[in-house]
Formats: C-alpha cells, sequence, structure tokens
C-alpha cells in the first residue's frame, strides 16, 4: 500500500512514527512521512519518504516552542495551538498525493485529516500517542492530572473535543474551501466520524496506563511506538568514557521545553547534582541546558569542571539504561523511555500531557512525586531537586517498581500490532 503517515508538534510527537515508518516498509508498503522541516533528517533516515508540512516548531520562535511549549497558562497554550492549526492546514492538503491508500492519523493531525479521508476517499487509521476518548476512569491527559471523579472525569472527556473544534473552526473551513468539500463544522465531522466507531490504536503501554475498562471495542492499547534509530548506532565516545569513569550518573534533559532557560536551569541542575553527591548528564535540547562551566555547545560532548557532562541529542534507548535516575519534563515518549529502561524518574512536568504522564509515573511507584516545573524558579528550587535526587538514589522501591515495569514491557510490541493492522486493512 501507499501509506502516508501525519505528524505535527515537537520531537515527542513525530519520533515515534519512524519506528513505525520503517517497519512498514520492511513488510513491503511505500512509505511517506508529512511532518516540519526539522525532522526531515530522521525521517530519511529511518526509510520513509519526507513530505513537508509548515508551523514547524523549532522556526516559530527562537529555541522552538510546539503546541504546548512553554508555561504560560492555559490561554496562552490555547492561542499557540490555534495559530499552529491554522498555519498547518494547507500543508496537510499538500501532503496527500496521487495513489496514497491510507492516511495513518496521529493525535495532533486527525481532526485535520478526517477532512481529506472525505475528499479522497480513503480510510485512516488513528495512532494515538494519548488516550483522548471520555472516560470515568480519569480526566482529559490536558486536565493537568486532576481526578475528577468518575462522573466529573467522563464529563471533562466529552467536553474535551469540543474545545479542539473550536481550535480547527477556521482552518477546518479554510480546508475545505481548498478541498472543495462543502461547508462542515469541525464537530459534525468528528461526530460524523466517531458514529462509524473507526479503529484507533494507542501507542503507550498498559503498565504505565491500562486501557479503561469503559471504552468502546476498536480503541485498541498495543504498547509504545519506539523511535528507529540505526542497528549500530553507539553512544559518542566522550559520553563513552564519561559513564565508565564512575557510577551510573543523573540524566536531566527537559526535551523541547523551557526554550532559553538553559543558563539558568544548568546553573540549578548543578546545584542540586552536588547537594545530593551524584554525577550527572545535561542534555541541552531546547533549552540549551548546559553546566555554567563548560565551553562550546552541543551536539559536541563537553566535560566540565564538576563531575558534570553537557551532551547534544542521543538515543535515549541506549542511554537511559546506564543511568540512575532520570530527571524529565514527563512527555510521552520520554516517560515510557525511562520506564522501559527500568530507571526511576524525578518528572518535572511543563505543560500539556506532561503533568498526567508524571502522575502516572508516581502512581507506579517509578517515580517521585512530581515537581512541577514552576516550582524550579525560587531559591529554594535546588533543595527541592536535590530531595527527590537523593530519595530516587536511594530508596530501593522506585527502581524495583520501575524494574518490574520495564520487564512486563519488555512483552509488548505496539510497533507489531500497527503492522499488523494495516495488514488487515491492505487484504
Amino acid at each position: 500500500m501507499k501509506i502516508l503517515i501525519t505528524a505535527a508538534g515537537s520531537y515527542g510527537d513525530i519520533a515515534p512514527y519512524t519506528g513505525i515508518g520503517a517497519a512498514l516498509i520492511a513488510a513491503g508498503h511505500d512509505v511517506a512521512i508529512a511532518t516540519h522541516d526539522t525532522f526531515a533528517p530522521l525521517v530519511r533516515a529511518a526509510g520513509p519518504e519526507f513530505r513537508r508540512l509548515p508551523a514547524d516548531p523549532h522556526a516559530r520562535r527562537p529555541g522552538g516552542a510546539g503546541p504546548g511549549a512553554g508555561h504560560g497558562g492555559q490561554r496562552a497554550l490555547m492561542r499557540t495551538a490555534a495559530a499552529f492549526i491554522d498555519e498547518l492546514g494547507a500543508g496537510m492538503a499538500d501532503a496527500v498525493t496521487p495513489g496514497t491508500e491510507l492516511l495513518l492519523l496521529s493525535t495532533t493531525t486527525a481532526p485535520l485529516g478526517r477532512h481529506l479521508c472525505e475528499a479522497h476517499d480513503i480510510p485512516a487509521l488513528g495512532l494515538s500517542l494519548q488516550p483522548t476518548a471520555p472516560t470515568r476512569e480519569f480526566a482529559p491527559v490536558v486536565a493537568g492530572g486532576r481526578n475528577l471523579g468518575r462522573w466529573g472525569n467522563l464529563l471533562a472527556g466529552r467536553l474535551a473535543p469540543r474545545i479542539v473544534d473550536r481550535l480547527h473552526a477556521d482552518a477546518t473551513r479554510a480546508l475545505r474551501a481548498r478541498l472543495g468539500l462543502p461547508p462542515a463544522t469541525p464537530g459534525a465531522v468528528r461526530r460524523r466520524t466517531e458514529a462509524a466507531r473507526p479503529r484507533v490504536l494507542h501507542g503507550f503501554s498498559e503498565v504505565l496506563l491500562p486501557r479503561p475498562a469503559d471504552w468502546r471495542p476498536g480503541l485498541d492499547v498495543v504498547g509504545n511506538w519506539w523511535p528507529w534509530h540505526a542497528p549500530d548506532a553507539q553512544l559518542p565516545p566522550d559520553l563513552e568514557d564519561f559513564l565508565a569513569d564512575g557510577p551510573p550518573p543523573v540524566f536531566i534533559g527537559f526535551g523541547s521545553m523551557a526554550s532559553g532557560e538553559g543558563e539558568r536551569l544548568g546553573a540549578l541542575a548543578v546545584r542540586a547534582l552536588r547537594r545530593a553527591k551524584v554525577r550527572g548528564i545535561l542534555q541541552s535540547g531546547n533549552a540549551g541546558l548546559a553546566a555554567p562551566d563548560t565551553s562550546g555547545p552541543p551536539p559536541h560532548t563537553v566535560h566540565t569542571a564538576s563531575n558534570v557532562l553537557t551532551i547534544g541529542e542521543g538515543p535515549h534507548a541506549l542511554l537511559f539504561p546506564r543511568t540512575a535516575v532520570v530527571v524529565h519534563h514527563a512527555g510521552a515518549g520520554t516517560s515510557a523511555a525511562a520506564l522501559r529502561a527500568g530507571v526511576p524518574s524525578v518528572p518535572v512536568p511543563v505543560t500539556a500531557d506532561q503533568p498526567f504522564w508524571a502522575g502516572r509515573l508516581a502512581t507506579l511507584g517509578a517515580a517521585t512525586p512530581p515537581i512541577p516545573f514552576a516550582d524550579l524558579s525560587d531559591d529554594e528550587s535546588a533543595d527541592r531537586l536535590a530531595a527527590a535526587l537523593i530519595r530516587a538514589t536511594t530508596e530501593p522501591t522506585h527502581r524495583t517498581r520501575a524494574a518490574d515495569a520495564a520487564r512486563r514491557m519488555a512483552t509488548e510490541d505496539g510497533i507489531a500490532a500497527v503492522v499488523s493492522a494495516v495488514a488487515r486493512l491492505a487484504d
């Protein structure tokens, strides 16, 4: 089949689909991934054809910010998301080429992808990295991790799609006009799609979040979709040297979050590491995180005088199993990668779905209680982070729970489930 995968957002919204794309190519399919220019090398390295989507989160402002980046409150988040969606619509129309037989839609592209399916009369399979269907068991993931009670959770879950519909109103109007479709609101198209009870696969582990018992058939949780990396990939030599030169270090990174705050966060991280008396690895990310006494920016790794190493990009699958603790922003992908490695987490959620995943890690016992990113802004921040590091490195319960979760996750193959679902559609 000629398959188009559409994915938009930050690294964590894109990378899982490279693993799916590579596996579908191995199964004999012709695969393209439509996403932002920033991720073109990532897509091409995995094997799929790259097709461009606008609204590149790294080009919107220095350091990069996609929908959900930053920490300026829900109103700022909604404004950013709406602008992102408006810019994305036209690119979605351009990405579908003649002969496309199947669309694989991510959470961020599904609302626009429905119109493409209607215009081109092609089927779609939803591939979601977050739970989006209403349930009594938890509130929507963007609700900050709060539990509203069984009926409150369900009501909030039913209201959440209406908010998404409002964000897509202008983009939907423009996209349908461009595609020659009759006018229709995002809500009307969504309800029509939901009435057909389409299958949606969810790329997270039931170890971290069991499938809700009140979900309808066809909403399946299949396990994580891990980013592609070369079979012969290795960590850089200076990182290998650092790892071999002492006990397992603490990893600290905020992914695509905290743009422009690297200097402050780097100094805070080094103070916390020193007070906890542990070695550390700082991953630069969009924040530009670095120890105060480094010389020269990543991607090259740089030793510092404080027993801390600053690194650029690197596969978490190779690095995390060799660390003592992972301090991270609790994005879905990073949370799963830390759990897969059997390593305790210190979650520092910033926004969007991150408080939800941070809470899941803590509930599982594989993480310390979350430290909201906003709490890393006062004079006591380093003490707060150091206390969490001491707890995560000295209390055996966290590591035991993480190791148990890793063993159970090893039995899952989320990518194989997608390949199987596509094969059934092809038949």
